[in-house]
């Protein structure tokens, strides 16, 4: 469970981190500064709730399917999935009515490059293993 629970806080500020940096990756909501932290908070960790169980289930499975893609491209494939994983989780987010939007392919490639570098180094300092 403490697992599953530091997983989900590392992924909201790796979300939280590629909307801030990244063009064509945003959270709807309020731009002022004097916004409640519920409106800037809950779509972030909903979100995140979204990316975390999508990475769990759906991304194995792709994984697993794209293996002779993975192996022709030396890995690279694996770039493609975490952006389409990406583009799962704002398409969820959107049917759900959370305010998470990426603009396309190519931010969803940068987007996912900086996530699985924050929690690539969140996951070393924390140091959660997987149950």
């Amino acid at each position: 469970m403490f697992a599953f629970l530091a997983r989900w806080l590392i992924t909201s500020v790796a979300l939280a981190l590629a909307a801030q940096v990244m063009d064509g990756i945003w959270f709807e909501g309020p731009a002022n500064g004097q916004a409640e932290l519920e409106e800037k908070l809950l779509p972030l960790i909903g979100v995140a709730l979204i990316a975390t169980i999508v990475t769990a289930f759906v991304k194995p499975v792709l994984t697993i399917l794209s293996i002779p893609f993975i192996l022709l491209t030396l890995g690279l494939f694996l770039l493609v999935i975490n952006a389409l994983m990406l583009l799962l989780t704002a398409w969820l987010a959107d049917a759900i009515g959370v305010g998470f939007h990426v603009d396309g392919f190519w931010p969803a490639v940068g987007g996912s490059i900086i996530i699985s570098i924050t929690t690539w180094v969140l996951d070393a300092l924390v140091g959660v293993e997987d149950d």
